[in-house]
């Protein structure tokens, strides 16, 4: 069976140093907020171009730390799209707050900023909701159209989010995902472009008064010292150990970022007007969280392929609207046709960076005698 994602293929390049690096967190015995974290959160910071990072233990709780930080509570509005794993929206239910859905670009499958400046309007028209921010998804390694994202923001005067779990080190115009909200997201979750071993994530900001509430929200809302609490918190702290190795796969990580272009290339060549392939906006670099192409004979394309030994993943292949979790937002079959269609037509193909070129032709091969 050929691997979707191969973390043991890199692990065996870094396996003496990522080894070396947790026997150093065992031989000082600091676990939970070790030197090796307040590292990460320096060379993360400098990587993505922002003032500060915070390391956390999963993009789950980094989302709910943004959304908290921010105030977000019952009878605001948030803002986001239909199209993303459901963590997203979750936290945002979570919070008491309504996730409120806009429709995604046909191209991208990120979110579409002329329809999400149109449901802005509809939500301040009825008047029911408080508009209180924008939730961003930078889906499947490409970062969203932030310039024209940041216009409606400005326009609506509503802070931005974002959610870039898989996008970590794209670019977008020369920067990098998640510098591009007021707070930004990540997760380190295993198959993420950049992953740990275990849960993992970070949040980004410029704002010091951010910043530390953050921190105070991820140690259980503390203030001064720990038995000092000044608000509800978490227990969100990255440990130790998963710190260690993320230091030593940000080594690799824009090598492979690199390799990730080759493969997609790869793909592109060889599934030429066989699919929909991905599309790429000329301002962005994609980091290849997944590799998806669309096509109404998914099904017995994705048979095919497991007949070969090729795996295959659907990325989402029910919109957020349509959850039965999300029932009582009331919405219907419909509301977002973009996403809808997308969602019934999207499939994955392994994507990692050292995946091979005699394997993207063999998957090629299938796919073609599938189409043609």
């Amino acid at each position: 069976m050929i691997p979707f994602i191969d973390l043991k293929k890199q692990y065996r390049r870094i396996e003496k140093d990522v080894d070396l690096a947790v026997k150093k967190v065992f031989e000082h015995g600091q676990y939970i907020l070790g030197p090796e974290v307040a590292e990460l959160e320096k060379q993360l910071a400098s990587m993505a171009g922002t003032r500060y990072c915070l390391a956390c233990s999963s993009g789950t709780d980094a989302l709910l730390m943004a959304l908290m930080a921010m105030n977000v509570k019952p009878g605001d509005a948030v803002f986001t799209t239909p199209f993303t794993f459901f963590a997203t929206v979750e936290m945002v239910a979570l919070t008491g707050a309504t996730p409120v859905f806009a429709d995604i670009d046909p191209d991208t499958y990120n979110l579409d900023p002329s329809k999400l400046r149109e449901t802005i309007r509809k939500v301040k028209a009825k008047g029911k909701l408080n508009p209180k921010a924008i939730l961003v998804v930078d889906i499947f390694g490409q970062s969203a159209d932030y310039e024209a994202i940041h216009a409606v923001a400005k326009e609506f005067g509503l802070p931005v989010i974002e959610d870039g779990a898989q996008a970590m080190g794209a670019t977008y115009k020369g920067r990098r995902v998640p510098s591009f909200g007021l707070i930004g997201c990540t997760s380190f979750f295993p198959a993420k472009p950049l992953g740990c071993y275990g849960d993992g994530g970070a949040v980004f900001t410029d704002d010091k008064e951010l910043y530390d509430k953050l921190f105070s929200i991820l140690v259980h809302g503390r203030g001064s010292d720990k038995y000092d609490n000044v608000c509800i918190g978490l227990n969100a702290r990255l440990d130790t150990v998963q710190a260690a190795v993320l230091l030593q796969k940000l080594k690799i990580f824009p090598e492979e970022i690199e390799l990730r272009q080759k493969v997609a290339s790869g793909y592109n060549r060889v599934l030429k007007d066989l699919v929909k392939t991905p599309s790429v906006c000329k301002d962005c670099v994609s980091v290849w969280a997944q590799y998806c192409v669309c096509s109404d004979r998914f099904e017995a394309i994705q048979a095919a392929l497991r007949e070969n030994d090729i795996p295959t993943a659907r990325y989402y292949p029910i919109p957020m609207h349509l959850l039965k979790a999300l029932n009582y937002l009331g919405y219907q079959k419909g509301d977002m046709p973009v996403a809808e269609k997308v969602s019934g037509h999207v499939f994955a193909l392994p994507m990692h960076p050292y995946l091979e070129g005699d394997v993207i032709e063999k998957i090629g091969k299938v796919v073609r005698s599938v189409v043609k």
